[in-house]
C-alpha cells in the first residue's frame, strides 16, 4: 500500500501566525522524484493528491491508497500524469500501454484500476475526486491549446499550454497544464488573482541547480513567499494568491480542482491592492 503525506486545510488567520518553517510544512512539497519510489501528498483542499513516480528503469504501480478509502485509488477518482522528462516512459492502464515523451500528459478516467509506470521517465501525477468515467487519453503538446500572454516589457512573456481543459480534454473536475517562458521572462501569473471556487498546485521544474523561484502566496493584503527549488511543488489554498518569479529559466505545471473547470473564472487583484 502506498504511503501518503497528509496536508490538512488551514484558514488564512492561522496562516498569518506561521513562520518560514511553518509555511513550508503546510504548503511546500519537496522530496519528490526519488529513484525507485512513489511519493504522494494528500491535500485536504479539494481532496487533491499530487506526487511523483520515478521507476528509474524499472516498474512501479499506483494502486491502493489508504486515504481514499477504496480498493484502488481510481475507484472514485480521475488522474492526470505529466512526464517532466528528459527520458521517455510507459504508463499502462487497463491493459493498454501509453508511451509518454517529455511534455506529454495522460488523462486517466475513473474506474481504470491500477496504474503501472515503467521506464526512465519522471512522472508527476495529480489525482482528484470524480463522479463518472471518462475514457483515458494521451495528449501530445501539439494537441493541446496554446495561449500566449504577457510581454517582454513586463518580463512575463509566456505560453500557457492547456491539456486537461474543456477545450481539449473533458474531465470531471481536474484541470491541468504547464506554462513555459520566452527568453528573459521570469514572472508568472502577474497581476495576481484568486479563485475561491477551486484550489491549485504548482510544480516548478526545468530549473538550473543554482536557480530558485520565489512563490508568492497569502491573502492579497498580506502576502508571503516560499522559496522553491527544482522539481518541488506548492499547494495553493482557494483563498490565496499564487504567483512567482524566478532567478533563471523554469517551467511550471499547474493543476486545479474545485467547483468548475472554467480556466478564466478568476478574480484579479490590482497591483495597488497587494501588500
Amino acid at each position: 500500500m502506498t504511503q501518503v503525506d497528509i496536508r490538512h486545510a488551514i484558514d488564512p488567520r492561522t496562516t498569518k501566525t506561521l513562520d518560514t518553517d511553518g509555511l513550508r510544512n503546510e504548503f511546500h512539497v519537496d522530496g519528490l522524484f526519488v529513484p525507485g519510489e512513489v511519493k504522494l501528498t494528500y491535500s485536504h483542499y479539494d481532496r487533491m493528491i499530487l506526487g511523483s513516480v520515478t521507476p528509474d528503469g524499472g516498474s512501479l504501480t499506483v494502486d491502493e491508497v489508504q486515504n481514499t478509502g477504496t480498493k484502488t485509488v481510481l475507484e472514485r477518482r480521475e488522474m492526470g500524469v505529466l512526464n517532466i522528462g528528459p527520458e521517455a516512459g510507459t504508463v499502462t492502464v487497463g491493459g493498454k500501454s501509453y508511451e509518454m515523451e517529455k511534455g506529454d500528459v495522460l488523462y486517466i478516467g475513473m474506474g481504470s484500476g491500477p496504474v503501472e509506470f515503467s521506464g526512465a521517465a519522471r512522472f508527476y501525477l495529480v489525482c482528484t475526486p470524480a463522479h463518472r468515467a471518462i475514457a483515458t487519453r494521451l495528449i501530445k503538446p501539439a494537441d493541446a491549446k496554446r495561449v500566449e500572454l504577457g510581454s517582454k516589457e513586463t518580463a512575463n512573456e509566456r505560453v500557457i499550454i492547456q491539456f486537461l481543459h474543456p477545450d481539449v480534454q473533458e474531465t470531471c473536475q481536474l484541470t491541468m497544464g504547464y506554462t513555459q517562458f520566452l527568453p528573459g521572462s521570469l514572472w508568472n501569473t502577474m497581476p495576481a488573482h484568486l479563485h475561491d471556487r477551486r484550489m491549485e498546485a504548482y510544480l516548478y521544474f526545468d530549473l538550473d541547480e543554482g536557480s530558485r523561484v520565489f512563490h508568492f502566496m497569502g491573502e492579497p493584503n498580506e502576502t508571503r513567499h516560499i522559496v522553491m527549488s527544482n522539481e518541488e511543488a506548492v499547494i495553493s489554498p482557494p483563498w490565496s494568491i499564487h504567483s512567482g518569479a524566478g532567478t533563471g529559466a523554469y517551467t511550471f505545471c499547474w493543476a486545479m480542482a474545485g467547483d468548475n473547470t472554467d480556466f478564466t473564472d478568476m478574480d484579479f487583484v490590482a497591483m495597488e491592492d497587494l501588500r
